[in-house]
């Protein structure tokens, strides 16, 4: 019988390839992306450190969202994560998708993350 492959363990064996590849650094630290079916969540990592630098998400009162699950709430958050970053002096990032494919929300948040600022 064939096992039914799970699509997050799926997305998390990709999220850990690209992971052997992609560290962030104080210089340049790693923007990585999640997304729930509700919310989506960035943050900007130092790996060396291992510390968040900055982050935002769907769920900050800030941004006053009535659905998090969406292309729109997407540009928010990565318009709200550029705007974070530069206040901590952070131009440029490696960017890490988190194992999902780059199109819908992810694209979304990197485009406008890009529109306000950040280099990747």
């Amino acid at each position: 019988m064939i096992k039914k492959v799970v699509r997050n363990d799926a997305r998390s064996e990709r999220h850990k390839r690209v992971r052997t590849k992609v560290s962030g650094t104080k210089e340049t630290p790693r923007l990585n992306v999640f997304r729930s079916n509700n919310n989506i969540f960035a943050q900007i990592i130092d790996d060396e450190a291992c510390v968040t630098l900055v982050s935002a998400s769907s769920i900050d009162k800030e941004l006053k969202l009535e659905n998090g699950g969406n292309i729109e709430a997407a540009t928010k958050v990565g318009e709200l994560l550029a705007k974070r970053a530069k206040e901590a002096k952070i131009s440029k990032v490696v960017f890490d998708r988190g194992g999902y494919l780059y199109h819908g929300r992810v694209k979304a948040l990197a485009d406008a993350a890009r529109e306000n600022g950040l280099e990747f």
